[in-house]
């Protein structure tokens, strides 16, 4: 698939034959969380060139990872289920009142009646666990449409509420092991969703909390997919942004994010450029 790039925030270094659509002018509106409405606004901006084919697109920070949601809608034109697959530290499944964010978009996205599923992949943060259990969206995890697959937390608390679908192993490999146990006795296509932050911190630099991810932990569970997707997109650059909302100032500064110099930004896109590379490699 031909690359695409939604420069949200110039954090995505250039890759071979990418077409590149300069939107730096939604970055307020848009990066952490907006209304629904103002997400549809940009689809409609957006639309001809996604309908133009098939893209691994590349989002920016993963503080855009709710354009996923943009991306995905437009599947409902295959006719059939499809499946989304997330690689991912975090559930992506958290309660947030004023629309959709970064951290809500999977319970959006859980909702469209022709995904079946979601899996979420390598999540190690502790936004699953039995202090952030309330945060968590529960009916699409009762129902199985949306599934955790954790590394090295406690999801004991999932089974007094009736959530069967969530698991978390002792390592990535098992994890990994098991999730293509799962994939194995499903068919039909599916849809492949990439946060960086699910590697490890000495792998690549995010803005966010990271995970244990290897590169070629990634590349194998790429590969339990072959042959089954119908599409892909990228996100966890890194990159820095002063809003000039106060509101989204305060939102924001809750995850506490780190404050990153000028040669760290350098090196580390630099960083995720080279591995950008590395799955155009991997991707169809």
């Amino acid at each position: 698939m031909q690359p695409l790039i939604l420069d949200f925030d110039a954090s995505v270094q250039p890759l071979p034959d990418a077409t590149s659509i300069a939107l730096q002018q939604w970055q307020e509106a848009i990066r952490f969380g907006c209304t629904l409405n103002t997400l549809a606004k940009l689809g409609s901006e957006i639309e001809p060139v996604l309908a133009a084919g098939s893209h691994t697109t590349f989002l920016g920070s993963g503080d855009y990872h709710h354009i996923t949601h943009l991306l995905i809608r437009r599947y409902a034109k295959l006719g059939q289920p499809l499946q989304l697959v997330v690689f991912d530290n975090h559930p992506d499944n958290m309660r947030y009142p004023f629309g959709i964010h970064c951290g809500s978009w999977v319970n959006h996205v859980s909702r469209l009646p022709f995904l079946s599923c979601v899996h979420v992949l390598g999540i190690t943060s502790p936004d699953v666990e039995t202090a952030h259990a309330w945060e968590n969206h529960l009916r699409p995890l009762r129902s199985g449409k949306v599934r955790y697959w954790c590394v090295g937390r406690d999801l004991g608390w999932t089974k007094y509420l009736g959530i069967t679908g969530s698991r978390s192993y002792s390592s990535t490999s098992s994890m990994l092991d098991a999730f293509a146990a799962h994939i194995q006795t499903t068919t039909g296509p599916v849809y492949l969703s990439i946060d960086k932050d699910v590697l490890a911190a000495d792998v690549v630099h995010t803005n966010w909390d990271q995970g244990v991810m290897r590169l070629e932990e990634m590349a194998a569970g790429i590969r339990l997919l072959r042959g089954r997707l119908v599409g892909s997109d990228v996100t966890g650059e890194v990159s820095v942004y002063r809003y000039r909302s106060r509101f989204k100032r305060i939102l924001s500064g809750l995850d506490g994010q780190p404050e990153i110099t000028e040669a760290e930004l350098t090196r580390w896109q630099g960083e995720h450029q080279a591995i950008n590379r590395q799955l155009l490699e991997w991707l169809p």
